[in-house]
């Protein structure tokens, strides 16, 4: 859509998704009994070879097949396919994709849909969002803001995996401001009116993380339109799905002329409506250890010994890595947290001065400098560069715990508040890589885009999935 003026607008735009089918459509699975919550898997990059291996035993038809193919996961157990080389990755996903459809694993929607996702994680707030075709305006605009760099192999490896498998295999995850009170915008009504009103969801599952997940399909034309004017107004920053973006605009710039991949699956989620989850990506300091760690920093920041109070893992009056106050208001000084995995009595808070960041960083913004990554990186050189760091979403405790004691060191950072998130994107700046952990992240294999235009089909002969 663009708007009278001709500029480009946020248009999410209505699809035909490939989902897995209901029982009664699906007599060429094996066992009638399958449960989704067990085909469903978290985005491809918080996935290693065990949490694939975990995933595929519980259900041999999870999406993680297609958006993490080994070398082997075009092949049936026991086939006759010769062996499959690494390189071949990609093809494999894409026979894998191919055989699905064929066998009715999954089937495409007959109607094109807008697809209201309800996420409620246990004990949590409730997430709500709209998924469809995200039409992709040109690098750079404003309607769509990144806020985070990316590197280029993930943006080459999710692009040819989209150009093999000719799919985007799960959504990117988009945050709006939709309004509130009497400004509240249509699309978060139509979400909640659907969620609200509609007591026979597509889907109601738990996943084995006791998320809560429903989806019920919008079709409703006039619905659409109203969405469509409502997101015609507005921009949208994104959450998670830096590489997955890159890879849709760097597949719509390598086709001449309006096409499929002008196109890419979004969640998109109203964050005046459903507040997300704004955590902390840890970092573990490979092949160096506590004492190597703080001594590298000498002359370059301030090293003050925390006190504990003898419970693992908390310096006294705070939770883990709380002392490391990430994201405070611009111009004050970030911190951090280096722990000792061998004795959780030793942990050290780490700060350099704000003036000494805006003099390593003096063409950024002062809120950009508060974010405890921009620290993080200021400092990384001293420990040795990025190939020596692992990275641990969200629990400071899990970073510890995967840091080798007399090895290494774990790097214990602070969630950043979304505002300056926000403002951070506003001011067109890019905070350093994995700064931000927003959740709850959409799961895959709710609902896939097979590449067509997304609201040109018409509803053909298959059987509505479930």
């Amino acid at each position: 859509m663009r708007t009278d003026a001709g500029a480009e607008a946020l248009e999410l735009a209505p699809l035909r998704g490939l989902r897995y089918a209901s029982p009664d459509a699906r007599t060429l699975l094996d066992s009638p009994d399958f449960n989704i919550a067990l085909a469903l898997a978290p985005p491809y990059d918080l996935l290693d070879a065990a949490a694939f291996a975990d995933l595929t035993r519980a259900e041999p038809h999870n999406a993680v097949r297609l958006t993490v193919p080994p070398a082997a996961v075009g092949q049936e157990p026991g086939g006759a396919e010769p062996p499959i080389t690494a390189a071949d990755r990609y093809a494999a996903a894409a026979r894998t994709l191919r055989r699905w459809i064929a066998q009715g694993v999954l089937v495409r929607d007959p109607r094109p849909a807008l697809y209201v996702y309800e996420q409620t994680p246990p004990g949590g707030q409730r997430q709500r969002g709209l998924i469809g075709a995200l039409r992709l305006p040109a690098p750079g605009s404003a309607v769509v803001r990144p806020h985070e760099d990316v590197a280029p192999g993930p943006v080459e490896d999710r692009a040819r995996l989209m150009a093999a498998t000719q799919a985007n295999l799960e959504p990117i995850f988009l945050l709006y401001r939709g309004g509130t009170g009497a400004a509240r915008g249509a699309a978060a009504q139509v979400t909640d009116t659907v969620a609200a009103s509609r007591p026979h969801p597509l889907v109601d599952t738990v996943t084995e993380d006791g998320v809560a997940h429903r989806l019920w399909a919008v079709t409703d034309p006039a619905l659409h339109r109203q969405v469509a004017e409502d997101l015609a107004q507005r921009s949208a920053m994104i959450a998670d799905g830096h590489h997955r973006y890159a890879a849709y605009q760097r597949l719509k710039a390598g086709r001449h002329g309006p096409g499929p991949w002008d196109h890419g699956l979004a969640l998109l989620v109203d964050s005046d409506s459903s507040p997300p989850r704004l955590g902390a990506i840890h970092r573990v300091l490979r092949g160096m250890d506590v004492d190597a760690a703080v001594a590298a920093l000498a002359g370059a920041a301030e090293v003050v010994p925390l006190r504990t109070d003898g419970a693992p893992g908390r310096p006294r009056g705070d939770a883990a890595y709380g002392a490391a106050r990430a994201g405070g208001t611009a111009g004050e000084a970030p911190a951090l947290v280096l722990a000792d995995p061998a004795d959780h009595r030793r942990r050290f808070l780490v700060r350099v001065p704000p003036d000494r960041l805006a003099e390593a960083f003096p063409d950024r913004s002062s809120a950009w400098r508060a974010l405890p990554t921009a620290l993080f990186h200021h400092l990384l050189p001293r420990w040795g560069g990025e190939d020596r760091v692992d990275l641990v979403h969200d629990d400071p405790e899990a970073a510890v715990a995967a840091a080798r004691p007399g090895r290494d060191t774990a790097a214990l950072l602070g969630p950043a508040p979304i505002e300056q998130v926000y403002a951070i994107a506003a001011h067109g700046e890019l905070t350093p890589r994995k700064s931000t952990s927003f959740g709850p992240k959409p799961r895959t294999g709710l609902v896939l885009r097979g590449v067509e235009c997304p609201s040109a089909a018409e509803p053909g002969p298959r059987r509505r999935a479930r």
